[in-house]
């Protein structure tokens, strides 16, 4: 049986995981055609080798065109205005921060997409049934998350635009690696989360976030003194659906190894998520 282990030691999130899958092996190419088949306008993924503390890992970053264009026609526009701030809240986590809200954060231009927009988008790109259960999978726990902390129904949770994006990428592009490389089942290390505190729409969260926190229930944590969110909700999600088994390393042979980084250095460790592929 084909395994994979997710060895978190600096945490998880979507993009992290992503990297280090293509790392390990999987099809960058074939990943990228087949999220082609998901209604999301102008995207491209962005790989590049980064270091982080000494370990060369894959970082992606996932560029929504049609955002960037508007992002750039606004710094103009600052500039012209010389306002001394921007109006885009990204915090200084892995990538943006809490891509899932209700409400409609007025601060923000773009339209917002529904929980169940995205569940019909990922059900009607016709991908491999593994791939589509896995995806889903992922967004119903994040959904359900979100839904329990507002309470709220979980069909009107709301996805930022630009977040919904990096979040639906990320979601398919795991599935679509975990797939390509043959994965049958999904192990995790203990889950470090981070401390201190995240900026959202509705003021500041402790780390971790409600809705991440609630999604790591039931799953063995592990403690750390880094004042940063180091899991993040599409971390979380992911942890929560599709890993079998959380511990050490499981009896396995190792046939390939691959690291994902992480945006932000960290003081004393590699912000990168290592993950193993092999056979049980």
């Amino acid at each position: 049986m084909r395994i994979a282990y997710l060895d978190c030691f600096s945490g998880i999130s979507g993009d992290m995981t992503l990297a280090a899958l293509v790392d390990a092996g999987a099809d960058r190419v074939r990943i990228e055609e087949e999220l082609r088949k998901l209604p999301l306008g102008a995207f491209r993924l962005e790989w590049r080798q980064v270091v982080k503390n000494g370990v060369s890992a894959l970082k992606v970053e996932v560029i929504d065109e049609e955002h960037a264009r508007q992002q750039d026609g606004h710094r103009k526009e600052l500039r012209v205005l010389s306002h001394g701030h921007h109006h885009h809240h990204h915090s200084d986590g892995d990538h943006h921060h809490h891509h899932h809200h209700h409400g409609d954060g007025g601060h923000h231009h773009h339209e917002h997409r529904r929980y169940k927009e995205i569940v019909q988008m990922i059900e009607q790109a016709n991908l491999h049934p593994r791939v589509t259960a896995r995806a889903l999978a992922v967004f119903a726990k994040i959904g359900e998350a979100e839904a329990k902390i507002h309470n709220i129904p979980v069909e009107t949770v709301h996805f930022h635009e630009v977040g919904a994006i990096d979040s639906i990428v990320d979601v398919v592009g795991i599935a679509l690696a975990l797939e390509d490389l043959g994965i049958d089942q999904l192990y995790c290390g203990p889950v470090p989360t981070g401390n201190g505190y995240v900026r959202c729409d509705h003021g500041l969260y402790p780390v971790p976030a409600p809705a991440t926190m609630e999604m790591l229930k039931g799953i063995p944590l592990r403690s750390t003194a880094i004042q940063k969110e180091l899991t993040t909700p599409t971390g979380a999600g992911l942890a929560a659906a599709l890993v079998k088994q959380f511990g050490p390393v499981p009896s396995m042979t190792v046939d390939a190894v691959g690291y994902g980084a992480g945006t932000r250095d960290l003081p004393d460790q590699p912000n990168v998520l290592r993950v193993l592929v092999g056979r049980a």
